[in-house]
């Protein structure tokens, strides 16, 4: 049913597993949990990106909490209206808020995958995986013999053998008695002393993991985001309940389950101090290079500063001289060209003419005034 999941989950198990065996031998555990350890690894390298994103997406939402809360006060009865402007406003912004949830999501079909093949490396019991790919109810003998999706039989008997400190990766706590039998022709029945004692410090160091990573994301958040009732209640689910979960569920995961959970919170605590701080270095270099700006179109001191806004208006106020230019006395042109001879005397004399009209007439009317 979910082969297209078990598959994939299996050939990165086997690969790390011929790397890490050819190192240490095939039979040996810690061959077969570093196998399981760099299977973490490989995912979250994948997801290496998507996580970058959702820090981003994060940071985006936080700093767009004073618009989301003015839209969800002003479009409080229409839920429709509201979800078009949140939608504009992330648009705007260029971010998806399902990008914050990916990585997450990525994780889970992994952890149903890998804890699946784990449990069919071992198929003894009345109990079964039937309806999860491998039928069940298989006694020690077909168990040992079958092969369990790319891993042959000689794959399976070698992981009945591998043992950490004398316990089987692939055995809980809780493990029935029915199906530890299937390591009696591999190493011996296990006891589940000897699988508490490595199961316990797992569940201890997974549960403390757990706490640690979400206190390094709460005390990332802003606090306009920390004074959000759901975010409160979330941030202390993520502190409390889930590394109690962890160690309240740990009797029943297998010891390699464990080993992910562990490697995953390793690999997440590193991850969240590389990321963060570098988008914190990229935001410092931003702030400096808007400072710099700001400084440099800054007045200078003493000079009145001018309003960037009534200095374009004055700009585009501002008349376009558009008389043409005088002749100069020489009669040149105003690129000091000459003017032609006739013209200029032409049209010289022409002014002198009427000229000595006017002057003509003025006088004619003057004496006429004395006459009479």
């Amino acid at each position: 049913m979910l082969d297209f999941i078990y598959y994939p989950v299996s050939w990165i198990l086997w690969f790390w597993h011929r790397v890490f065996g050819f190192a240490l031998g095939k039979d040996n555990g810690l061959a077969w949990a570093l196998a399981v350890v760099f299977l973490v690894f490989t995912l979250r390298l994948v997801l290496y990106k998507p996580f970058v994103r959702q820090v981003r997406t994060t940071r985006q939402m936080q700093e767009l909490q004073p618009q989301i809360k003015a839209l969800q006060k002003k479009y409080s009865n229409d839920r429709q209206k509201m979800a078009l402007e949140m939608q504009k406003l992330q648009k705007e912004h260029g971010f998806n808020p399902l990008m914050g949830c990916l990585p997450v999501l990525a994780q889970v079909p992994v952890f149903i995958g890998l804890y699946h093949v784990l449990r069919s490396f071992n198929r003894v019991g009345s109990g079964g995986l039937g309806g999860f790919g491998h039928s069940g109810g298989m006694t020690a003998a077909q168990n040992a013999n079958t092969p369990n999706y790319v891993f042959n039989a000689d794959d399976v008997q070698s992981f009945l053998r591998a043992r950490i400190f004398g316990a089987p990766i692939s055995a809980a706590i809780t493990t029935p008695g029915e199906q530890l039998k299937a390591f009696a022709d591999y190493g011996g029945i296990p006891h589940v002393a000897s699988i508490a004692a490595v199961s316990i410090p797992l569940m201890i160091i997974a549960g403390l993991a757990t706490h640690f990573n979400a206190r390094a994301s709460v005390a990332r958040q802003s606090a306009e985001a920390a004074a959000n009732p759901q975010a409160a209640i979330m941030n202390k689910m993520a502190l409390w309940v889930f590394p109690l979960g962890v160690i309240v569920g740990g009797p029943f995961l297998p010891i390699a389950i464990l080993l992910y959970w562990v490697s995953n919170n390793i690999w997440t605590y590193g991850q969240q101090h590389l990321v963060f701080g570098r988008i914190e270095k990229e935001e410092e270099a931003k702030k400096q290079e808007a400072l710099q700006r700001r400084a440099a179109n800054a007045p200078k001191p003493g000079a009145k500063p001018v309003d960037p806004k009534k200095k374009q208006q004055a700009v585009e106020a501002a008349p376009v001289d558009e008389t043409p230019a005088e002749p100069s006395p020489n009669g040149t042109g105003q690129n000091g060209t000459a003017k032609p001879a006739g013209k200029a005397g032409a049209s010289s004399g022409k002014s002198n003419a009427q000229g000595n009209r006017k002057r003509s007439g003025n006088r004619g009317r003057a004496n006429q005034k004395k006459r009479r």
